[in-house]
């Protein structure tokens, strides 16, 4: 998924948590279902960011110069100005986009 694309506000809002546990029933369970999307999604932000960053990394000898390369700068401000990932997955979570699946122990029993 593109998150450059997010509806996602910059911002964080307050959120009715009835609305919210409508879907699934629980306010537990719905914040563990958004906290482990906020989790995949972060950990692929950082990915995706090393990898356009690895185009600038400096080899050990050049460590003692510092300098600033301003397209590096650019790309990190970029992912700097996107919604954080909580606020991605709770839009995902309202917008009906996650797949999840929740069971009792009950159910599993049988």
């Amino acid at each position: 998924m593109d998150f450059k694309k997010s509806k996602a506000p910059k911002t964080t809002l307050t959120r009715d948590m009835n609305k919210l546990t409508e879907k699934v029933g629980n306010v537990y369970e719905t914040v563990a279902i958004i906290a482990k999307r906020s989790n995949q999604i972060s950990s692929s932000l950082k990915r995706e960011l090393d990898t356009k960053l690895q185009d600038f990394s400096i080899p050990q000898d050049a460590i003692d110069e510092t300098f600033e390369n301003k397209e590096q700068i650019e790309i990190s401000r970029s992912y700097e100005r996107l919604p954080k990932p909580t606020l991605i997955a709770t839009q995902e979570f309202i917008d009906d986009q996650l797949i999840y699946r929740t069971g009792s122990r009950d159910e599993q029993l049988k």
